[in-house]
């Protein structure tokens, strides 16, 4: 059996959930998506009548906000109440995993104020945002201005809260990294009721360089100053097809934006934006994007694209044409281009609604789109959730970019899904060793990529249903989902957690350090009033018991292998 050669597997025997995804679109169509369009509406207006309020108005609001928090975290009994966790119901979060530890007994604080933009500062280019602030909310404000937030992650319903405490990523980010590495100061509410801002070089220093992973665990983020970039109205984007095997698919990946020369820092020989789409075995396109003036974009000859109309094709069936027509330049109106694939959830629109793509339909009904990822889980049952776990993957690989092509093979072999995501990013060298961190002597290699500084990691997105299941046959998803996380841990790589894991507690903390998370834990009293960030994404339910044995673990000795002789102090 050769390296790609997918293993033989027998025929599935429908069962009755099969029907209900099968004519699921039904409920999408006259529940889920009106739903969905009055919600995205009302939080609109919303959104607009935060922005019509004065700077002093919004930061006394927050001011008043933060102080409810404090006070509702002194009101718990430590003896009796549950561990701290927020309001939102388990099934809100935009990522597929469901947050089940909120099934056993907690103690709630509401965040739900916390959605305002509290400042845009020109000067210091930098815009101080509330957790639930979303990315659709925060472009909408500032691409007016010219100026965006270096890394704004592609679905509007994506909060900078999710991003900063979970994972988040764009094709700028091998250039500024992930979401998290483009904050400048936290305000965060500790377990004591105490509001401190953390950045990089005060006293919580290693505060800040803990929280991003942490999935709120460490404390309360009320607040971010994130890094603004100046920006041009268009993106001219170029499209370019590929051809081959998947090693070959992933160097021309890597040639489209890394010079082989290691100039990687050079902005003349480095676009602006990266993303590719593995279509198939053999075939691939690769965009790069360079900021473009109006004055350009409009200029006799040039193609304006604006890929945001509803009766657009999707923007992933669009990129795929260039298989057919070769290269070929367009250019995207800035805001449009960010959120290019929110319409159809990148392809997983297909698998919702088997038509949508087609023009009738994005005609007719396109402007519904798309439905709310919280509201599809919402209509989820028990046996819907856990046949989504066994038939689809939404998963994301984090791998260094050298190792993209055994990546590629090993979907190809274990999952057979496709299309599949690439979005590179930098993966800096800190001075603590955080929960994910380069592999070590990287810089000494000087990889294609690699700086002195940071190294080249990429996003393997793989989102879809696998090609086992499409053709009906057997197909074991959790233990696909093992085997791609013991293929991680083996290769240096990383699962983001909103995905659905099935590590144990000792391979979780062999993916990631704990070091510095521990330590921060017990520093700043987050053991015992906050759940560890293991337990949090643990797959499956938790029981208040259950809850209290893990916490009670971690007070004692915790199983997460910490030196505290090396791990607590800054590294060289």
């Amino acid at each position: 059996m050769s390296a790609l050669a997918a293993p033989l597997r027998p025929k599935r025997k429908k069962v009755w959930v099969d029907y209900f995804v099968q004519f699921r679109w039904i409920l999408v169509i006259f529940v889920v998506l009106p739903i969905s369009w009055t919600l995205y509406f009302l939080t609109y207006l919303g959104d607009v009548n935060s922005e019509r309020k004065s700077y002093k108005r919004r930061q006394k609001e927050h001011e008043e906000n933060v102080k409810k928090v404090v006070a509702r975290l002194k009101q718990r009994n430590a003896s009796k109440d549950g561990l701290v966790c927020t309001a939102r119901k388990p099934w809100i979060a935009v990522g597929m995993r469901n947050v089940d530890y909120k099934r056993a007994r907690h103690f709630e604080v509401d965040l739900s104020a916390f959605r305002n933009i509290i400042e845009i500062d020109k000067e210091r280019m930098i815009a101080r945002v509330e957790p639930l602030v979303n990315m659709g909310q925060i472009t909408r404000v500032t691409v007016p201005m010219n100026l965006a937030l270096a890394v704004v992650a592609e679905l509007d319903d994506l909060t900078v809260g999710g991003l900063i405490n979970g994972y988040g990523i764009e094709g700028s980010s091998h250039i500024y990294g992930l979401f998290s590495d483009t904050v400048v100061a936290y305000e965060i509410v500790l377990a004591d009721g105490r509001v401190v801002r953390a950045t990089k070089d005060n006293e919580f220093s290693d505060l800040f360089y803990a929280i991003p992973w942490s999935q709120g665990t460490l404390g309360l983020l009320v607040s971010a100053e994130i890094k603004l970039i100046p920006i041009k109205e268009y993106m001219k984007l170029t499209y370019k097809p590929a051809v081959g095997n998947l090693n070959d698919l992933a160097q021309a990946y890597v040639d489209s934006f890394t010079p082989r020369d290691g100039d990687q820092d050079n902005p003349e020989k480095v676009p602006d934006f990266v993303e590719g789409m593995v279509y198939s075995a053999t075939e691939g396109v690769f965009m790069t994007g360079r900021y473009a003036s109006k004055e350009e974009a409009k200029k006799k000859g040039n193609v304006i694209n604006s890929v945001g109309w509803w009766f657009k094709p999707w923007f992933y069936q669009h990129a795929q044409t260039a298989l057919k027509k070769g290269e070929f330049v367009e250019y995207i109106p800035t805001r449009e281009y960010y959120h290019r694939h929110t319409r159809c959830l990148y392809w997983e629109g297909k698998l919702i609604l088997p038509f949508g793509d087609q023009f009738w339909f994005r005609f007719f009904l396109g402007w519904l789109m798309p439905p709310k990822v919280s509201l599809l889980k919402a209509t989820q049952g028990e046996a819907i959730r856990n046949y989504y776990h066994e038939m689809h993957v939404i998963q994301d690989m984090l791998v260094p970019l050298y190792k993209v092509g055994d990546a590629l093979e090993f979907v190809h072999k274990e999952m057979e899904v496709y299309p599949l995501w690439l979005c590179p990013h930098k993966l800096f060298k800190f001075p603590y060793k955080t929960m994910i961190y380069p592999e070590a002597g990287f810089e000494l290699h000087r990889r294609q990529g690699d700086t002195s500084y940071a190294q080249m990691y990429t996003d393997v997105g793989v989102y879809y249903a696998p090609g086992p299941v499409l053709r009906g046959e057997v197909f074991d998803g959790a233990g696909a989902v093992r085997t791609m996380e013991s293929w991680l841990i083996e290769n240096h790589g990383y699962q983001p957690q909103y995905a659905v894991s099935e590590l144990d507690e000792k391979s979780f903390w062999r993916m990631f350090d704990a070091g510095l998370y521990e330590n921060c834990r017990k520093k700043y009293g987050a053991v015992g009033t906050f759940m560890s960030v293991y337990y949090k994404s643990k797959k499956g339910r938790k029981t208040e018991k259950e809850v209290q044995e893990a916490e009670q673990a971690h007070l004692e000795t915790p199983i997460a292998e910490v030196d505290d002789d090396e791990d607590d102090q800054p590294a060289d």
